[in-house]
């Protein structure tokens, strides 16, 4: 009797420890070329990509990053501030914590797990290390926001084919059809139309393809 009470303890403990591993981005086993998706909080902007775009499993997204590991490191590759650039695992999800600390953010793999692929999309993020921060939203002209840097990693990483897809953007509230008033300060302080209906990608939209799945939520 004592033997199986102590056995089904043992494999509790061990159920929950397997639990915690996956669960605590300390101890996560992420993989080269998972992707992160991040609730930023930035403020008005993050808030208005977040509305106009949900993100999978109605999570709100306004950021995203690809995992990059070597020497036994785990860094992400994100597009972020000035410029394409490195950032530590630890740095990256604890860059932004929900009411209960955890960080805010999901992690995400290639649904067949293509290992080949998964590479070559982090050789092309880490070959624009450097490259300028897209702060005009411009899909293709030379500098990266963060998802357009997965995009063409991906992309890249096949063939030069799209594996992810561009959509026409919209920077309108859904509530009442006109543009975000952050929208409409953010480009006159750039002194350019809002590029209104030209083909682009966000966190959300990326987040919903079918050729990613959930691997683990941290909140």
């Amino acid at each position: 009797m004592y033997q199986i009470l102590f056995l089904l303890l043992f494999i509790g403990v061990q159920a929950a420890a397997q639990e915690t591993k996956l669960t605590d981005p300390k101890t996560f086993e992420y993989k080269n070329g998972d992707i992160l998706f991040q609730d930023l909080d930035c403020g008005g902007l993050c808030t208005a990509i977040e509305t106009v775009t949900e993100g999978v499993d109605g999570k709100s997204f306004s950021h995203l990053g690809l995992v990059h590991i070597y020497n036994d490191s785990v860094v992400v590759i994100e597009a972020i501030g000035k410029s394409v650039q490195v950032t530590p695992i630890q740095v990256f999800v604890n860059r932004n914590l929900d009411e209960t600390g955890h960080p805010k953010i999901v992690v995400t793999r290639l649904v067949d797990d293509n290992r080949q692929l998964r590479t070559k999309a982090v050789d092309f993020a880490v070959a624009q290390l450097g490259t300028a921060y897209d702060d005009a939203f411009l899909y293709d002209n030379g500098s990266y926001y963060c998802s357009e840097l997965v995009y063409d990693a991906f992309k890249a990483a096949n063939d030069n084919k799209p594996f992810f897809e561009l959509t026409p953007m919209t920077f309108k509230d859904p509530a009442n059809g006109k543009m975000f008033p952050v929208w409409v300060e953010y480009y006159e302080n750039l002194k350019m139309p809002i590029p209104e209906g030209e083909l682009g990608c966000n966190p959300g939209g990326i987040s919903r393809s079918k050729k990613l799945e959930i691997v683990v939520s941290f909140y």
